[in-house]
């Protein structure tokens, strides 16, 4: 077995079983140990009702009290019965499960495990797992760990797939000293493969974190170094000249620039001018406009005669930028002819907008990952824009760059960072910050919540629909997963519920990145529209949709999330001149989290937020839903992250000649 070796090769797995993992994106044996955990489960101790822990998991040992019996309600099998300690009592409930009725019977004895939840005066479990008390006696005080699943691949199996590898795969000796592993407070490798899928405690889990992060930065910082040596005073072959288009679209506005905005605009502007290529990062927080500079950049290089493009990571992002243009252009007349190039348009629509960009007919291209594919011919692109950069990786963003002759590189980051982190992240790039938001923006009012003011809640939604407004409410989960939380909104259950809540007065759809590119677009379309009043949907929505009347958003499960997710999701209203609010919804009771949470009551600054964040996090700390997206990083956050992306830059600078194999190839120690 070596990492190469075909998932169809180990134990227990077939043809079948194998597309069920392919689906996931695991092929070979270096998939599947690369393919981290989610979260973890950890087993509770036993406890008895009286010591249980109200809206929390708890593992209770109790008999069986009464029979079970079967009710039906909205088509929908109720099983239920009441379990007893002796001297306390919680009824039971199972959904479209008729066989408990059979294998249930008055007097067992078992552990019932799951959310102990208080109705008025009585106790209730739903949906527990039953154990047999020596089964449950062996799992007591372990954690497990829990992956994202496809249809008929069960975590159990997954898992055990894991073991089989990490006991079959021989491992390479570490290129980090014992000291060194001290020093930077590093499991080695070997222990840390092995712990981040199977940790004895926290304390293991967050040490085997910490390395698998270390190991994805330092590739990655390798590729920014080398890239921008590669990027450095390379001579600028597209030098422009300042056009009176960019001055007079700047006057026609209804707006004016910050002066944060006019700065970048500058800076950009004499990069073009100037003798040098330019490489420059724009970096500003969510709300702060970094759009119309990249539109004044696109400006500068159509006025001049040449092609620009700009890359956006959703097709609903780039159709959203190809609107806003062609909008801009029919308003203020301007020479833009934009078009649109996404991987779901149809064979004569590529067709065309293949011809009108290699005959240079089109100037400007907004588009997805869908412009670097091949077949795509620029006749002479001089700029070229990565919006929303931090989704893209560095090889994505060097084959859009080599798409032209050279030409000026833009980057667009909503990801507060600090000075420090951006000069590794972003390596070779001039930085310009917009640290100003408009002036005509109303700071969003923020209020951490638990479930007892969902009600509340509700009504405050209400009031901002009444008053013609939209509202976002953000589940962490697609589908309902009673297999690793119940207690988790999914976006399938939590539409049905804001639809009889709400009721027929109001226009409720659902949103989630499973569902095809077309039918995204279509919902945020007519979001946009307002023919939708209440958008249910997971974090899809997180990156650069401008939707000026949405001005409310909930979140559940708040601490589900990091806090740079949520301050970019926060940034999906306050968009407009109207007062808007976010309401962080956690029935969480750790104080730490609480304490993380109560940081967006305290300012909608992303900076500042990023780096309380991280004075804040230690270890054994989760992150219970994996964010994905960061700069391609499969379990790493250039934020939360940030003191192992330092780490990475500094250890690279002094040993980078221990990273390459005799033919000069970096050893991805992730691959092996």
């Amino acid at each position: 077995m070596d990492n190469k070796t075909p998932i169809d090769n180990l134990k227990g797995i077939g043809a079948k079983s194998a597309e069920l993992f392919h689906k996931l994106g695991i092929f070979n044996c270096a998939d599947l140990l690369n393919y981290y955990p989610r979260a973890y489960d950890s087993y509770e101790r036993i406890c008895d009702i009286k010591s249980a822990s109200v809206g929390e998991r708890n593992a209770i040992l109790a008999t069986v009290k009464s029979i079970p019996k079967i009710q039906r309600y909205n088509n929908k099998s109720i099983v239920s019965f009441f379990v007893t300690d002796s001297e306390n009592v919680f009824e039971v409930k199972f959904f479209n499960a008729p066989y408990m009725l059979k294998s249930v019977k008055a007097g067992d004895r078992k552990v019932f495990r799951g959310i102990l939840r208080a109705i008025k005066d009585r106790l209730l479990m739903d949906q527990p797992k039953m154990y047999a008390i020596d089964e449950y006696s062996k799992l007591e005080g372990t954690i497990a760990p829990v992956y994202v699943l496809t249809k008929d691949l069960s975590n159990d199996r997954l898992s055990k797939c894991v073991r089989q590898v990490i006991d079959g795969l021989p491992l390479p000796d570490d290129y980090l000293t014992s000291e060194e592993l001290k020093e930077y407070s590093l499991s080695n490798y070997r222990t840390a493969l092995k712990n981040i899928h199977f940790p004895a405690d926290f304390e293991a889990q967050y040490y085997a974190r910490r390395r698998i992060v270390f190991e994805e930065f330092l590739s990655f910082v390798r590729m920014a170094k080398e890239g921008a040596k590669e990027n450095v005073n390379l001579p600028n072959g597209f030098k422009m000249i300042e056009v009176a288009d960019c001055k007079r679209l700047q006057e026609s506005l209804p707006y004016s620039l910050t002066n944060a905005q006019n700065r970048a605009v500058n800076d950009i502007f004499n990069d073009m001018g100037g003798d040098y290529l330019m490489n420059r990062l724009v970096q500003g927080d969510v709300g702060s406009g970094k759009t119309i500079v990249a539109v004044m950049a696109l400006l500068m290089c159509a006025a001049n005669g040449y092609q620009g493009a700009m890359m956006a990571p959703t097709e609903v992002l780039a159709r959203q930028h190809f609107e806003n243009i062609k909008a801009l252009t029919d308003k203020y007349n301007l020479c833009f002819k934009p078009v649109l190039l996404t991987g779901k348009m149809s064979a004569k629509d590529k067709r065309e907008a293949l011809a009108s960009i290699a005959n240079c007919e089109a100037n400007v291209v907004l588009g997805t990952h869908a412009i670097i594919q091949k077949g795509v011919e620029f006749k002479n692109l001089a700029l070229v824009i990565t919006d929303e950069q931090h989704r893209f990786g560095v090889k994505q963003r060097e084959t859009f760059k080599n798409k032209g002759s050279e030409p000026h590189l833009l980057v667009m980051s909503a990801t507060p960072i600090p000075r420090t982190l951006a000069m590794i992240v972003f390596a070779g790039l001039s930085v310009s910050i917009i640290d100003e938001l408009p002036k005509n923006r109303i700071p969003v009012q923020n209020c951490v919540v638990n479930s007892s003011y969902r009600r509340k809640s509700y009504e405050k939604i209400k009031e901002e629909l009444d008053a013609g407004h939209q509202a976002y409410i953000i589940c962490p989960m697609v589908y309902d997963n009673d297999e690793y939380d119940p207690n988790l909104k999914s976006v399938e259950q939590h539409t049905k519920d804001i639809k009889e809540y709400f009721g027929d007065a109001y226009r409720v759809a659902s949103l989630n990145g499973k569902m095809k590119p077309d039918e995204k677009t279509r919902i945020m379309e007519n979001f946009k529209n307002k023919n939708i009043d209440i958008l249910v949907s997971t974090t899809v929505i997180e990156v650069g949709i401008d939707v000026p009347n949405a001005t409310i958003i909930m979140i559940e499960n708040a601490d589900r999330f990091g806090l740079s997710q949520l301050h970019q999701l926060r940034g999906r209203v306050g968009r407009g001149s109207d007062a808007s609010y976010c309401i962080l919804m956690s029935d969480t009771k750790n104080e730490e989290t609480l304490k993380r949470l109560k940081i967006l009551n305290s300012t909608n600054d992303g900076f500042k937020i990023a780096n309380e964040d991280m004075k804040l996090r230690g270890p054994g700390e989760l992150n219970g839903v994996r964010q994905s997206g960061e700069l391609q990083f499969s379990i790493g956050d250039i934020v939360e992250d940030g003191d192992l992306m330092l780490l990475a830059g500094s250890f690279y600078e002094k040993a980078a000649d221990r990273l390459y194999d005799i033919k000069g190839n970096l050893i991805d120690f992730r691959t092996i």
